[in-house]
């Protein structure tokens, strides 16, 4: 096991720049997951620490030793891709124990490295099948046996749920959650799920256009966001944002209603309302005019727009609304220490 240091890392595919100067200290054993929509230059990171991509600039360390300019087999990593990458004439047992045997380990250790592994992720009937012959769930297991027998310093996983189903992706979350825990390894995980996210991070990455972000806990990133980006892209439904102008005391929201909220900044503003903070009363004074209700289950999201104005908002109320049954006007109150604020020019946070 292993921390990992990165240092203002910068990677340009000729004269387009991807990422922009990435930093982040990783302890040994944490658990890391970069999230960020399509694009944003995640997976370009973890396959530079991997070594399958070069450095532009800046360092890797793992375990206080600079990676830069090692083979990818020189770095004592592990990676499970998207597509499992198994090899289809061999067996289970051979898929897993291939890198074991190109690394020269004596067969015996080998066997034994293999059977740990498939009874840790209960493979142990399947050795002898050949990829084809698996779920796509047991294909997800095998491609981890082949990165655990291995007992690598950091394990990378690049999107390796996303071509698995929703029950088997939430099956398979809580295994990969429960294996690290266990084996103790310092894991980078990708992905652009931000359940998968908040659910699997010590702390979480939120990248857009090469640039983390923002690096912290899940309910610091969701409770605290740092910038305009992070504030939508985590949470579901997104946060609503709304123009406002603020005295330090209250704000004035671009359709006239005024919210408390005590801040140490007057001027213009992005109020942040999340959708589940918005609770129904009737004598609230955010008034929604309701365009469409969308049950989920055990609450219902509320489709809508700002009184007097063309603002949409949305908000989420609990148990099931009829689209029949809702009420075309509807009251909302918020409670001031939930509601976020936003410098419009910076898009940074105030307190």
């Amino acid at each position: 096991m292993a921390g990992l240091i990165i240092k203002d890392i910068q990677k340009s595919f000729g004269k387009t720049k991807v990422l922009h100067g990435i930093n982040m200290e990783i302890s040994d054993g944490e658990f890391i997951v970069i999230v960020g929509p399509s694009g944003c230059g995640k997976s370009t990171l973890l396959r530079m620490i991997a070594g399958l991509e070069n450095v532009t600039s800046g360092e890797i360390l793992i375990d206080n030793l600079n990676v830069n300019n090692k083979e990818p087999m020189d770095r004592n990593i592990a990676m499970v891709f998207q597509n499992y990458a198994l090899y289809p004439h061999m067996s289970v047992f051979k898929n897993m124990a291939y890198g074991l045997k190109i690394a020269g380990i004596p067969k015996l250790e080998i066997s034994e490295r293999v059977q740990e592994a498939a009874k840790m992720l209960e493979l142990g009937e399947l050795l002898e099948r050949k990829p084809r012959e698996l779920s796509g769930g047991q294909r997800q297991r095998v491609a981890m046996g082949r990165a655990i027998v291995r007992k690598p310093a950091v394990f990378l996983f690049d999107e390796p749920l996303s071509n698995l189903d929703a029950k088997l992706r939430i099956q398979m979350r809580l295994e990969i959650k429960s294996l690290q825990q266990r084996l103790g390894t310092t894991s980078l995980f990708v992905t652009h799920d931000q359940v998968e996210a908040m659910t699997l991070a010590d702390r979480m990455v939120v990248m857009n256009e090469g640039v983390a972000e923002q690096i912290g806990s899940p309910l610091d990133v969701f409770q605290k966001p740092e910038t305009i980006f992070s504030a939508q892209f985590i949470g579901s439904p997104a946060m609503n944002l709304i123009k406002g102008v603020t005295d330090g005391q209250s704000i004035k929201l671009e359709n006239g209603v005024l919210l408390k909220c005590v801040t140490n900044f007057s001027g213009e503003v992005l109020a942040g309302l999340r959708p589940e903070d918005l609770l129904p009363d009737k004598k609230g004074e955010i008034i929604i005019q309701i365009d469409m209700a969308e049950p989920i289950g055990a609450s219902t999201i509320l489709h809508g727009t700002l009184k007097n104005s063309d603002i949409k908002i949305v908000s989420m109320v609990q148990g099931l609304v009829d689209q029949k049954d809702m009420q075309k006007e509807m009251s909302f109150s918020i409670s001031p220490e939930v509601i976020h604020l936003f410098n419009r020019e910076s898009g940074k946070r105030i307190n």
